[in-house]
């Protein structure tokens, strides 16, 4: 397996962007990958965005995300309110956001939802990212659920022990909303970094999986 390293070298990214369709999405999907960057690369400049929320949930995604990005000394959450479930049908809106954000940051790497899953908030936020950056490296990230739509990761970040328990420690302190789901346990998302952690050899024995469908060197 060839080894690419988002952590070492010149080309290692400065200026991220995060998007989640819902509040937790991006932690579940990439958190462990952020926290190794926020600690091992100071000075980076984030942009975390969450287009649909409550109030409640809004409140636990910046509570969320603040601990993720502990040490970011440029930091921008934001927080839409578009209904859950419903992001396809205020498409012009989200479209507007996307055109907005393209405006105002231009990132080294882009995290987004895989393009196949299958929860219509995901596909779209999906689909609008490689519409609005062209000319950047996005990884897709996934998420667990009932519908069963993992598929094979292509690129990989391994998760050493700490950071996987922080992650997992931080996703079950800040989302107390979540907790009666049965699938929203440690024990699940540990099962899921292990599983992706043995395909990539990973000497960490886990790892959270991305799909790259373009990258330049």
């Amino acid at each position: 397996m060839n080894r690419l390293s988002l952590f070492e070298g010149r080309a290692r990214p400065r200026r991220i962007l995060a998007l989640g369709a819902h509040c937790d999405d991006i932690e579940i999907g990439c958190g462990g990958t952020l926290l190794r960057l926020v600690a091992e690369h100071p000075g980076l400049e984030v942009r975390w965005v969450v287009f649909s929320a409550t109030a409640q949930r809004a409140a636990e995604a910046r509570a969320s995300a603040s601990a993720f990005l502990e040490g970011v000394p440029r930091l921008s959450i934001t927080v839409h309110d578009h209904r859950d479930g419903f992001l396809p049908y205020a498409g012009a809106a989200v479209k507007e956001q996307f055109e907005e954000l393209k405006r105002e940051f231009s990132p080294d790497l882009v995290f987004t939802h895989f393009r196949d899953d299958r929860h219509q908030d995901h596909r779209l936020v999906s689909e609008l990212t490689w519409n609005t950056w062209r000319d950047h490296f996005i990884l897709e990230y996934e998420i667990p659920k009932y519908d069963g739509d993992f598929g094979s990761p292509n690129f990989f970040a391994s998760l050493p022990p700490g950071v996987l328990e922080r992650k997992i420690a931080l996703l079950l302190k800040h989302f107390p909303s979540q907790r009666e789901r049965s699938w929203f346990t440690a024990d699940l998302f540990r099962a899921v970094s292990r599983i992706r952690g043995m395909e990539s050899a990973s000497a960490d024995a886990a790892a959270e999986g991305f799909y790259c469908r373009k990258a330049c060197f």
